[in-house]
């Protein structure tokens, strides 16, 4: 029980609970958007930005978030010049992200143990940098779909309505993405690249299983976000476990509970 008390334990428990709130906020409006593949796609990107940090020293989440953002607006744009194959333009970002991550791990073979940390999670080495840099992406994120959500709302339901009433949708669409970039850039230290995605839709996939409206589904998906941050840090602290798998697992679980109550009740 010691771990819990811990400065490490302590700064990768607030690093979780920010990136907490953040995550099912943004992945709400993915899902809505059935954009949910994208958190895969940023993921490799801020990977191969991750890479390359290391390759020229410089430091790494930084690297990898500009990666995001500039893969942000290049999804949007193959979105616009794709309108009835949308999701071509999360397959071809991805493969851009994985080969450019091959070519740095290519050239980098004495850091390549350090980026694997990203690739899986490695939310007890987080230091006050990386704490500053996820607070400063909350508090954006937070403000914003604060301000915005029911434009998000609108645009997430019926895009071409929220254009005819006057909306300035392709920036609320640039926006969003933008805003998940900064999410997965941040967060894959936490969780891990290959589990960042899920920190954003499984959260939501319980919400809209349980709320009644969409102001209850965003409540829902950031406690059950936090509920499952704060557990898995738990367990995996108390018995030695991989705190991103722990706490993805956590999430599968409290969505099987959730389907078979759900079914229960029907019943």
């Amino acid at each position: 029980m010691e771990i819990l008390m811990s400065d490490f334990f302590q700064r990768a428990l607030a690093g979780g609970l920010l990136i907490g709130i953040t995550a099912p906020l943004i992945g709400l409006f993915l899902v809505l958007r059935r954009l949910s593949m994208i958190g895969d796609t940023l993921s490799h990107v801020t990977i191969a930005g991750v890479a390359l940090g290391f390759l020229i020293e410089v430091y790494p989440i930084a690297v990898g978030l500009i990666f995001a953002v500039l893969a942000s607006f290049a999804i949007e744009k193959l979105r616009k010049a794709y309108k009835s194959y949308a999701e071509l333009s999360i397959a071809i970002i991805m493969s851009g992200g994985v080969a450019l991550a091959s070519l740095f791990f290519t050239l980098g073979k004495g850091y390549n143990t350090d980026v694997m940390s990203y690739l899986f999670g490695s939310i007890y080495t987080l230091d006050s940098t990386d704490l500053k840099l996820v607070g400063v992406v909350t508090l954006i994120v937070v403000i914003v779909v604060a301000l915005l959500h029911k434009e998000f709302f609108l645009l997430s339901f019926e895009e071409d309505a929220a254009a005819v009433t006057g909306l300035p949708v392709k920036l609320l669409n640039m926006l969003i993405t933008v805003m998940t970039a900064l999410v997965i850039s941040t967060a894959i230290k936490i969780v891990g690249a290959l589990l960042v995605s899920a920190l954003l839709t499984i959260p939501v996939a319980v919400s809209l299983l349980m709320a009644r409206s969409f102001k209850s589904a965003i409540i829902l998906s950031v406690v059950i976000g936090e509920i499952a941050v704060v557990i898995g840090l738990v367990v995996a602290g108390i018995w030695n476990l991989a705190p991103g798998a722990t706490i993805v697992l956590l999430l599968i679980m409290m969505l099987i509970l959730t389907m078979i109550g759900k079914k229960g009740f029907r019943a």
